[in-house]
């Protein structure tokens, strides 16, 4: 990995840990004494995150941690419900069967996850049964753009599964998704898939809307 590559990488684990919160502005000059290097690279790992999305840079004013609207999440929630429910739709006339047997596995995970309010546990079966679907769809692009799309949506301040009630929903529409893909139901997993998509963004919205202080 090239020593720009391995900055890049630093620096996106600090965003994504909120390390450096959106609207942060990117001191090069600290960055760069902290981690022992030029300018150079560093400014080349800037370039890798703007492409990314992660960071904004701005003629004569700098680089800074892009601050993402609700806006924003509305329409990056839109497109990954589509692309999401692609991968659901192909992943079910394409599977194999042991392709199926891996996804129930990791649905069992989620199911020990949630009966124990584990929601790290919870939130890692769910990657990976996502990742599953996708890897089963077998489309690099597809792949690409979605975790381009989720690296913009961990900018964003709240986790879905913090939302009450977000865990259990989750699950269930899980089973479901789970059960259309079972049943080689193309269009139903398409349909369930992009529905949960979609109610991971309305749980988001919840807790940004229970964060607003009431107005006198």
């Amino acid at each position: 990995m090239a020593l720009y590559q391995e900055v890049a990488e630093r620096l996106r684990q600090r965003i994504f840990s909120h390390e450096l919160p959106p609207g942060t502005w990117v001191d090069e000059q600290a960055i760069a004494e902290q981690y022992g290097i030029s300018r150079t690279p560093l400014r080349e790992a800037l370039k890798v995150l703007a492409s990314e999305g992660l960071v904004t840079l701005k003629p004569r004013r700098g680089c800074y941690v892009t601050e993402i609207s609700e806006r924003d999440l509305d329409e990056v929630f839109s497109v990954m419900s589509m692309l999401e429910g692609e991968c659901a739709r192909v992943s079910a006339t394409h599977a194999s069967d042991a392709e199926l047997d891996r996804l129930r596995t990791i649905h069992a995970g989620l199911e020990r996850a949630a009966a124990e309010k584990d929601i790290d546990g919870f939130f890692e079966a769910n990657q990976a049964f996502h990742l599953a679907l996708q890897e089963i769809a077998d489309n690099r692009w597809l792949l690409h753009v979605i975790e381009d799309l989720r690296k913009v949506i961990k900018l964003s301040r709240h986790h879905s599964l913090f939302s009450e009630g977000r865990l259990e929903q989750s699950l269930a529409e899980h089973r479901g998704i789970l059960d259309a893909l079972l049943a080689r139901n193309a269009e139903q997993a398409e349909q369930r898939m992009r529905a949960h998509i979609l109610s991971g963004r309305a749980a988001l919205a919840r807790i940004a809307d229970a964060r607003v202080p009431a107005s006198a």
